[in-house]
């Protein structure tokens, strides 16, 4: 059961309890976390292989050989000691991410397939940046989002790589590359792994993001991000040639720049990037003993530069700043702290230190390959990190003038932080066997030979004489930094020009569009107006012929449209059919009657209407050819007012219709026998059965486009 968990997820679930702590049980569950996982790495039997089907595909979460155990090993006792120095923050935020990016870093060594190795790769992105924002401050907010996009951009890169390599044959697993994939996939696999190990102008993000970082975010960062490029490109890119001259350009370009920089965390993350250059080297060597280096130096490297950085932190912390010029004489107030950074400085490369078993065994594996010229730039390289890290960076920071500043040591944590990882620094100095045989591959090796021991420390004397030599010169005398760039150069200086020129272009271009649009406006214009003017094509003459034409056309042309469209035109809210169809109609009370003809005769032998009354709505219909309102059944003919008078409502049948030939009508009213009472001006009511028609009768409906008729009514 203990096997069976993935290396690292303790971390990374673990991280999300802290959430819930408080006091003394967050402590707790700070130190306990990383002492677990570790006790869980240590435990794991060699060669175990654990693998699960996700979907189809066989995933193996974890692989246990002699290369995955030297870094998941070291990763899990960098992060305990990690986690002591940081027990004093407060800040949970700081706590989750840094436990859950410790844990990622573990699970991606023992990944043995690439999609476990991407979302370690992954998840080492998202928890680190929070180390860099947990600062809260409107810089490194900045900072932190330029070196999260460079991260995702290598996670990126390597998802690409795994896709194109697995869609030209191969496999899932997580091994040898060279060789063994497209040359387009392989040079995708070492961008990405490239720009987590520190490549020259991939590396922006690293120079500028570990000195922006919190002071115990800074310890988490040296340990896992950069190492794990470096295993990742043990694992798959050994003996790879290329890899020697980028190593080297590693080992040379960042150290001089690093005696430019006035900031003293950014001197080491300089340092960082220049000892990562070693094991880049030694990679692209490629034998088992250069792959020996690589681990062994893997090991010492997150000693003595976690104890540098610790101790840098501890200044920051208690001072609030370690730039050049702004501090100075803090040996006498913070001893303690001076001392740790004289054993880290020491830890570089010194006898009985860590870096010295460590660079040993690269120096070796590549004078034994005959490479002189490189051998000469590793040493090279060796002393200048002693001049800048070893000697400048303690003087500066302990030994220089004293700027009255008050100061004390650190939290109880911070002190025995860095007193662990310092013995841890001596013991492996001292015992190299507890290295040497963890390492992937058989190594008898002797280091602490005559020729070995007395070219470091001739290497350490000749530092030493040129820091003095420098000191006397006044070389160390405080001056404004030097703006440095590498491939940031190109988004911080190149893209801001290029951008403002596109803007600039793109404003040039739509001032002419719109010119251009104007100028065109008007010339229609003009054109338009010489058109209707007397001498225009408009405005000439033409001949009958043309004109009957025209009218012709537009004539057939409202034709046709009044075919199509006469059913909407035709009738005015009336619904029924108009045919000689005969069908029961009922009038207001209730009786049926045969509507079969709207001629009937009443009792009196008037002609009465049997179908809706024609000052009903809906018993008018207009005709758009001679614009006149008519009965239903009646021929249309010309529109006369005086035609139409306006009935009374209620009746039931019995009014008379006075006939077609009724061409004017008095003001008098007719009254009828019978049924019909007298007719009163105005009337438009009725009671019983009898109606009254006046001259105001109500308007019958308009006829489209004309005004309602007025007339006499019946």
């Amino acid at each position: 059961m203990w096997t069976e968990i993935p290396p690292g997820l303790i971390l990374i679930v673990g991280s999300l309890l802290l959430a819930f702590l408080r006091g003394p049980a967050l402590k707790a569950g700070l130190l306990a976390l990383p002492l677990l996982s570790m006790a869980q790495v240590f435990s794991l039997p060699m060669d175990t292989v654990l693998q699960v089907d996700v979907m189809g595909i066989t995933l193996t979460p974890v692989r246990v050989d002699r290369l995955s155990m030297v870094w998941g090993g070291v990763f899990s006792l960098a992060a305990v000691l990690a986690s002591i120095y940081a027990l004093h923050v407060k800040d949970r935020v700081q706590h989750i991410a840094a436990l859950a990016y410790a844990g990622a870093g573990v699970m991606s060594v023992f990944a043995g397939d690439l999609i476990t190795l991407f979302v370690g790769w992954e998840l080492t992105a998202i928890t680190s940046v929070f180390l860099i924002w947990a600062r809260r401050e409107a810089d490194e907010y900045a900072v932190g989002m330029r070196y999260l996009l460079w991260q995702i951009a290598s996670g990126v890169i390597l998802l690409s790589a795994i896709l194109f390599h697995v869609s030209a044959g191969g496999g899932l697993a997580f091994g040898t590359l060279v060789g063994q994939t497209t040359g387009f996939a392989q040079a995708l696999f070492l961008i990405a792994f490239g720009i987590k190990a520190g490549f020259p102008l991939l590396n922006s993000w690293l120079i500028e993001g570990y000195p922006a970082a919190t002071p115990t975010g800074t310890v988490f960062l040296s340990s896992f991000t950069t190492k794990l490029a470096i295993y990742a490109l043990a694992r798959s890119f050994a003996g790879y040639e290329p890899l020697v001259l980028i190593g080297a350009i590693m080992v040379v370009l960042p150290i001089l720049l690093a005696v430019y920089a006035r900031d003293m965390r950014a001197v080491l993350t300089y340092a960082l990037n220049q000892q990562l250059g070693f094991m880049v080297v030694a990679i692209g060597v490629g034998t088992e003993m250069a792959i020996n280096g690589v681990a062994a130096h893997a090991v010492a490297h997150i000693l003595y530069k976690s104890l540098l950085f610790m101790a840098m932190g501890s200044v920051l912390t208690q001072v609030g700043s370690v730039r050049e010029g702004e501090i100075g004489g803090l040996l006498r107030k913070m001893p303690v702290t001076a001392a740790m950074t004289l054993v880290g400085a020491a830890a570089m490369g010194a006898p009985l230190f860590c870096g010295f078993i460590s660079k040993s065994v690269i120096l070796s594996a590549v004078a034994s390959e005959g490479m002189v010229m490189t051998w000469l730039i590793l040493m090279f390289g060796s002393a200048a990190v002693f001049f800048v890290v070893g000697a400048r960076l303690p003087y500066v920071v302990f030994f220089g003038e004293d700027k009255g500043i008050e100061a004390q040591e650190g939290p109880l944590n911070m002190r025995v932080a860095m007193g662990l990882t310092a013995l841890a620094a001596v013991a492996v100095g001292v015992m190299p066997e507890m290295v040497y045989s963890r390492l992937p591959y058989p190594l008898d090796y002797h280091p602490y030979t005559v020729d070995h021991v007395v070219t470091m420390v001739q290497t350490l004397l000749g530092v030493a004489f040129a820091f003095v030599l420098a000191l006397r010169m006044g070389m160390f005398a405080v001056k404004p930094a030097p703006v440095m760039v590498t491939s940031d150069w190109l988004y911080r200086q190149v893209a801001p020009r290029m951008w403002d020129r596109v803007q600039l272009a793109a404003s040039m271009l739509v001032a002419s569009v719109r010119d251009l649009a104007f100028t065109t406006a008007g010339r229609v214009v003009d054109w338009a107006a010489r058109q209707g003017s007397p001498s225009g094509r408009l405005g000439s003459t033409t001949s009958t012929g043309q004109a009957v034409f025209s009218i012709s056309v537009i004539f057939l042309l409202l034709m046709l449209l009044f075919f199509n469209l006469g059913d909407e035109f035709v009738t005015v809210g009336h619904a029924g059919d108009h045919g000689a169809e005969s069908h029961e109609v009922q009038d207001d009370h209730g009786q049926e009657g045969d509507e079969a003809s709207h001629h009937d005769v009443d009792d009196h032998g008037h002609p009465v209407h049997n179908g809706p009354h024609p000052n009903e709505p809906g018993s008018l219909v207009y005709s758009p050819m001679d614009k006149a309102l008519h009965h239903p059944g009646e021929p249309a003919g010309p529109y006369d007012p005086a035609d139409h008078g306006g009935h009374g409502g209620g009746h039931e049948g019995d009014h008379g219709d006075h006939g077609k030939a009724h061409d004017a009508h008095e003001g008098d009213q007719e009254v009828h026998d019978g049924d019909h009472g007298a007719h009163e001006e105005g009337h438009d009511a009725h009671e019983g059965d009898h109606g009254a028609h006046g001259e105001a009768e109500e308007e019958a409906p308009a006829p489209l486009g004309d005004s309602p008729p007025e007339g006499n009514g019946h």
